[in-house]
C-alpha cells in the first residue's frame, strides 16, 4: 500500500472514531498548563463567554498527513505571538461553528475551505484568559494546499506532521512566564515551535483519537 493510500485510510478511520466517541477532558488535561485561570482566578464560562472555533485541517504531503499551525502576530491581546490553530470567534453571519472554523481558516491562511471535508469535531474547550469556549473542527483537504497567510494576523505558517503528535520525542515540559505568572507548561515541539496551552490541549485529544 502506498503512502497516499495509507493516509487516505487513516483519514477515514479518524472520521469513524470521531463519530463514535471522544477522549474528552481526560485527554485534554494531559497537556494542560499548571495555571488554567484568568487573572481574576476564573476557570468556568460565564454570561460574557463567547463561542469560537478552530480548524485542524489535515492534508497530504509526500504521502504523510500534515496540518497547519499559525504564528500569531504580536498584538495587544492574550494570545499575542503564540502558536495556534487557525480559527476565531463566531460571527452573526456564520451558520454554525463549523462555518466559523472554515471561514476563519480561509481568512487567516488563504486556503479554499470549500474543498475541505469536515470529518468531525473534538470536545469543546474553555479558555479562561480570553473567555472563549472553543470548538475544534477536524477536516481533510485532498491534495497539498497553497497557503496565503493574512499578514495582518499571521506572522507565518507551520506545517506539522500529524504523526509527530504520537511520538514522545516531540513532547516536553517547561516553566515559563505567562501574563506575569510562572506556569509549568507541557508542550509539543512541532517544527521547532513550542505549542502549549489550549492548542496543546486540543492536539492532545486529537493524539488520543489518532492512537485509537
Amino acid at each position: 500500500m502506498s503512502g497516499f493510500e495509507q493516509a487516505e485510510q487513516l483519514v477515514q478511520k479518524l472520521k469513524e472514531v470521531l463519530a463514535i466517541r471522544l477522549p474528552g477532558s481526560e485527554a485534554q488535561t494531559l497537556m494542560a498548563p499548571s495555571v488554567r485561570s484568568d487573572l481574576l482566578g476564573n476557570t468556568a464560562p460565564n454570561a460574557q463567554t463567547r463561542r469560537s472555533a478552530v480548524l485542524i485541517m489535515l492534508y497530504q504531503k509526500n504521502g504523510t498527513l500534515y496540518f497547519p499551525l499559525i504564528k500569531r502576530q504580536t498584538y495587544d491581546g492574550p494570545h499575542s505571538g503564540q502558536i495556534s490553530l487557525p480559527g476565531g470567534k463566531f460571527e452573526e453571519g456564520d451558520e454554525s461553528l463549523f462555518s466559523t472554523a472554515l471561514r476563519e481558516a480561509n481568512e487567516e491562511i488563504g486556503v479554499d475551505t470549500s474543498k475541505v471535508e469536515v470529518l468531525g469535531e473534538l470536545s469543546p474547550l474553555y479558555i479562561p484568559v480570553s473567555n472563549l469556549c472553543v470548538k475544534p473542527v477536524v477536516g481533510y483537504l485532498a491534495g497539498t494546499p497553497t497557503f496565503l497567510p493574512n499578514l495582518q494576523e499571521v506572522e507565518y505558517i507551520i506545517e506539522a506532521p500529524l504523526e509527530h503528535l504520537t511520538m514522545e520525542q516531540y513532547k516536553s515540559v517547561k516553566v515559563i512566564t505567562s501574563h506575569g505568572r510562572p506556569v509549568t507548561a507541557p508542550y509539543y515541539n512541532l517544527c521547532g515551535e513550542m505549542v502549549w496551552g489550549a492548542t496543546a490541549m486540543i492536539l492532545s485529544e486529537l493524539e488520543a483519537v489518532v492512537r485509537e
